[in-house]
């Protein structure tokens, strides 16, 4: 982008621009277009549509202009289009095949919104093509290929910002401050909770999947296996090849802000995870409920048995080399509220002097014992939603990676806990991890452990070790 405005400036400036006679108002003009960031959003179904009305909500303040939606399933694309043109008046193109977006010159940056396993290698081909990178939490699907990533922005000098969106929320940061300060003594635990009641996603028979569906592109590094429409779509979150269930899909949120109050910059030495599939029938012939719709666009069937992997209930526990800690828990049956903000997805940490209860973008400290907080955050601090992308976008123009408020190296933290966690769920047992040596991202003496830590990868669609 830099080259193609100083290449831009250059050729107004000369003989050429003098010879049409530009004024200072036309090369400002002409400036403003050579100076917009062209946007595109690969995968545009769920948070895809989110990303969607944030780079258009952003056209005029940040010259930001959406370009190209790309997602396998082209059934999106009418729709998609209808609101990006409704917003900004320009109609986008529309793309299946990630190459050809990546092959776009014209392109500056793209979100990455797919399912979590192809957000490593789509980063990293995005990084080898030239583009900025907005990829989704969790940053990537396994450890290995996370590191993975953050090489190829290194090498490539590409701006990565991972979708921990509470880093650029005030309330949040100021509560981190708080913490940083010493506001609650030193702390020694954080808490995150991700309590969702979710219902059965119910069973499906293979099948034939939709025309407009590239299926074998939307597997991509997945192992193949036959199309079921209980595994594609939202429902990948809840499948171990595509998807890290709730703990990797709405908990990476809260154990990145768990990490970052406790003021750690690198992995944990030790991690328990246990629990399970609750509250589901076992029996698949037993009366079926009425399917509802529900997020994601996906049905859902009350009690009914599932075809899910991933757990629905969850706890781990997670100790840093000082002992300080964090405990996660994911509940997804029926539950109450915690702590007096009723934080069902949020975060408690807990110090020598007192506790910090911080509920989305508001917070309360209480000393000691105390009932009445002394601290917390003051209302009509309100923000529009768009910070975290438009903190992107200035990241771009400043090429200065310590500007990303979640830059890839947060994000590979901070999602690397809940695949650490994963990882002693399927294995059934406590794991020591060389949380200090950032060298060896291996476990102690653990080979089936350590196997977990990437994944074989289904030619074409491989993660390279030289990126």
């Amino acid at each position: 982008m830099t080259e193609r405005r100083d290449f831009i400036k250059k050729s107004i400036m000369g003989a050429a621009g003098a010879a049409i006679g530009f004024n200072a108002k036309s090369y400002a003009s002409i400036m403003g277009a050579n100076d917009r960031i062209n946007m595109a959003v690969i995968g545009i179904r769920n948070q895809g549509s989110v990303h969607i009305d944030s780079w258009c909500k952003l056209k005029d303040s940040h010259n930001v202009r959406l370009k190209t939606l790309c997602d396998t399933d082209e059934e999106l694309f009418p729709s998609r289009s209808k609101f990006v043109y409704d917003k900004t008046g320009v109609k986008p193109v529309t793309e299946w095949d990630m190459h050809k977006v990546l092959a776009d010159k014209e392109i500056d940056a793209v979100s990455i919104v797919s399912p979590n396993h192809w957000h490593a290698l789509a980063a990293i081909w995005a990084c080898q093509a030239g583009k900025h990178v907005y990829v989704e939490k969790p940053a990537m699907h396994n450890i290995w290929e996370g590191r993975k990533m953050i090489e190829a922005a290194r090498k490539y000098d590409r701006r990565m910002q991972v979708g921990l969106n509470n880093r650029s929320i005030n309330n949040v940061r100021k509560a981190i401050k708080f913490l940083h300060d010493g506001g609650i003594g030193d702390i020694y635990m954080a808490r995150g909770i991700c309590y969702k009641a979710r219902d059965s996603f119910g069973m499906a028979k293979d099948s034939t999947p939709p025309a407009t569906f590239h299926y074998d592109r939307w597997l991509g590094p997945a192992t193949y296996r036959p199309y079921n429409a209980k595994r594609s779509h939202y429902n990948f979150h809840w499948y171990w090849d595509t998807g890290n269930g709730d703990i990797g899909n709405t908990g990476p949120h809260q154990f990145d802000i768990a990490r970052w109050g406790l003021n750690k910059n690198e992995h944990p030495v030790s991690v328990y995870s246990a629990g399970g599939i609750y509250g589901f029938r076992k029996d698949e012939n037993s009366p079926k409920t009425p399917g509802v719709l529900v997020y994601g666009g996906v049905e859902a069937y009350g009690k009914d048995k599932t075809s899910q992997e991933t757990p629905n209930t969850q706890t781990s526990i997670l100790k840093y080399d000082d002992d300080t800690m964090i405990e996660f828990e994911v509940r997804g049956r029926y539950t109450y509220l915690e702590s007096s903000l009723g934080i069902d997805v949020g975060n408690t940490f807990f110090g020598s002097d007192g506790y910090l209860e911080l509920n989305g973008d508001t917070w309360k400290a209480f000393r000691e014992r105390e009932k009445q907080p002394f601290a917390g955050s003051k209302a009509g601090n309100t923000q529009d939603g768009t910070e975290h992308w438009a903190n992107f976008l200035d990241a771009i123009r400043s090429e200065k990676n310590e500007t990303l408020n979640g830059d890839i190296n947060e994000g590979f933290f901070s999602s690397a806990l809940p695949l650490l966690s994963n990882i002693s769920y399927r294995l059934k047992r406590e794991l020591h991890f060389m949380g200090a040596d950032m060298d060896r991202e291996r476990f102690v003496n653990d080979p089936d452990a350590d196997a977990m830590l990437t994944r074989v990868y289904r030619p074409p669609y491989v993660v390279p070790n030289e990126v």
